[in-house]
């Protein structure tokens, strides 16, 4: 019986990175086969010297495998008499290998999501022993949290690591600090960044966190590099409570899901952050109601595709919406969607109602899941953010086929228009890419047409940049010259701002309420935030004391295609605004 329950364990080990990755590589155990064959490599390095490099790499590729549970733990299992396959402690892998009191600095770079991962993991190094510190100087430990979305984002890491190297080289023999690379090029990029560059000692992807504390101890007993980029089926860090960045402000990230099964062709987030998994309503409203307490005026619920949560666990619905799964009309997926399970339209309703006074904001969502109850969640709700993220990313129906979206030009102007219906005032933000694989005058001149037909008042848009893994890696050429990317790039660019700032003219004259934040780092000027995703200027009188979390009613007196400028009238409260 236990030869078959580790039989069992090493096949799940193997096949994927779920619970045994845990308990051999983030738990305060780990199998006695791969603790041994770790502790060989170590011992090997250190007596063959200047010999190549080897590293212990944990992924879903490579291993740990079956190999490893059939070596030498079969003595002991048949040994012991025990009914249970439980791995043994690592002698050198104790607590007190551990931070005691060892700095750490971290850089973000990227999304949303990783601002929020770089808190999970603060959390977990903190519990471990070591101590954040915001001086480069005085770190132990360097971690740059990484993005791979763009080429560009890519670039700017591997000048920052170069950077770190010159100046560990300078460094006291000893004192040099660990530099260790977090997040979504880490999976992507780790024999690169171990073997080819050597610039790192640590690499940690985004469902490994919990190892983190571990891995460094590895680190240190060896001259090798470590790395756990194990994608897991259910890691959500819901029992985790982050650690914030910047105690000082007023808003929020919270992850309610991650990973994405979308399989844009574009897109690498799929490889690098894995299949989608959902945190349960429950622990999130009481996080909600946690941050609420501490004083946070505005939360945003985050996810690769937010609104395709879908919680399984067994909880009390409540009065919430019914279903609410439905994909909007005209959309597809190419995947097969699960039946069942609790909706983004609920969540959004629970965490709505935890406090009137806390904004709730969501991204990034995909268009597919709109359905009318998650709209007239956000219709009827005053503290839902009256701004809808609608990904677009072309306005041609055959690049979007190409793309893999699963939609069409006039679904997606449909949807559009019906959100519009159900939310009359709603705004809408957009992601666009100028010059994906094949794209041609003709479909170019479709998006451009489609963002003068919907109006945007947001938009993130990027030349295509050509991501090694995905569909159209292994399907389409990236054929469209750079110089006609850029001059198709500046086109949507000039297009957004001609009709974003006709759009934002409506706002002059009017009167709005804004979610004060406090002064600008460059120049020092009152801003806030309003309802529908602008940035606005504030002029305060001298006879008003405003607070960063306040709300204040506002004139609005002039606009920018990016940007709102307003008096600040009165102090007043969120429900008190809309009551009247």
């Amino acid at each position: 019986m236990a030869l078959r329950s580790g039989l069992t364990a090493g096949l799940r080990f193997g096949k994927y990175s779920c619970q045994h990755m845990r308990q051999a590589a983030a738990s305060s155990t780990m199998s006695t086969a791969v603790a041994s064959e770790a502790a060989a490599q170590f011992g090997e390095n250190s007596n063959k010297g200047k010999q190549r490099r080897r590293h212990l790499v944990f992924d879903n590729r490579t291993g740990p495998s079956l190999q490893h549970f059939l070596t030498q733990p079969l003595e002991a299992i048949q040994g012991s008499g025990s009914s249970t396959a439980e791995p043994d402690q690592v002698p050198y892998m104790s607590v007190t290998d551990w931070g005691q009191g060892r700095k750490y600095y971290v850089e973000v770079y990227g999304c949303q999501m990783n601002v929020n991962d770089t808190e999970i993991l603060m959390a977990v190094l903190n519990k471990a022993g070591y101590r954040r510190t915001t001086e480069l100087g005085e770190a132990d430990v360097i971690f740059l949290m990484t993005c791979a979305i763009r080429d560009k984002a890519e670039e700017k890491i591997w000048n920052r690591l170069r950077h770190l190297k010159s100046l560990r080289t300078k460094a006291q023999p000893g004192q040099a600090p660990m530099v260790g690379v977090l997040g979504c090029m880490a999976e992507r990029l780790k024999e690169r960044l171990l073997e080819t560059e050597r610039l790192v000692d640590v690499v940690c992807g985004p469902d490994a966190y919990r190892s983190l504390p571990r891995l460094l101890s590895l680190r240190a007993l060896s001259a090798d590099g470590v790395a756990n980029v194990m994608l897991s089926a259910d890691e959500t860090y819901a029992d985790i409570t982050p650690v914030r960045l910047d105690a000082n402000k007023i808003s929020v990230h919270l992850s309610v899901m991650r990973g994405c099964n979308n399989m844009c062709s574009f897109c690498i987030v799929p490889f690098t952050r894995g299949t989608e998994r959902s945190r349960s309503i429950d622990s999130i409203v009481e996080e909600v109601q946690r941050l609420s307490q501490q004083g946070f005026r505005e939360v945003t619920l985050l996810g690769q595709n937010v609104n395709s949560y879908r919680d399984t666990s067994a909880s009390d619905g409540g009065n919430a919406p019914e279903d609410g799964g439905e994909l909007s009309r005209g959309f597809s997926t190419i995947y097969r969607r699960k039946e069942g399970g609790r909706r983004f339209a609920e969540l959004l309703h629970r965490v709505a109602q935890v406090d009137p006074e806390m904004r709730v904001r969501f991204t990034s969502p995909h268009p597919k899941d709109f359905p009318d109850e998650l709209l007239y969640v956000i219709r009827d709700f005053p503290n839902v953010c009256r701004n809808i993220h609608l990904p677009l990313q072309s306005g041609s129906t055959t690049c979007l086929e190409r793309m893999r979206r699963g939609y069409s030009r006039e679904a997606y102007i449909e949807l559009a228009q019906h959100i519009r219906d159900v939310i009359p005032d709603v705004t809408f933000s957009t992601d666009i890419i100028a010059g994906f694989c094949g794209e041609t005058e003709a479909e170019h001149n479709d998006t451009v047409s489609l963002m003068r037909e919907v109006g945007f008042d947001t938009a993130f848009m990027f030349a295509y940049s050509m991501r090694e893994r995905t569909h159209a890696h292994r399907r389409f050429q990236d054929d469209v010259p750079p110089d006609v990317k850029n001059l198709r790039l500046r086109e949507i660019v000039e297009t957004f701002h001609t009709t974003a700032k006709a759009r934002n003219q409506r706002f002059v004259g009017t009167y709005g309420l804004v979610l004060y934040e406090g002064l600008t780092k460059k120049h020092g000027r009152p801003y806030g935030s309003d309802d529908y995703g602008h940035k606005v200027f504030l002029d305060i009188p001298a006879a008003m004391h405003l607070n960063p979390g306040d709300y204040v009613r506002v004139h609005v007196d002039s606009t920018t295609s990016a940007s709102l400028a307003a008096t600040a009238m009165e102090k007043t409260t969120l429900a008190g605004y809309y009551s009247n």
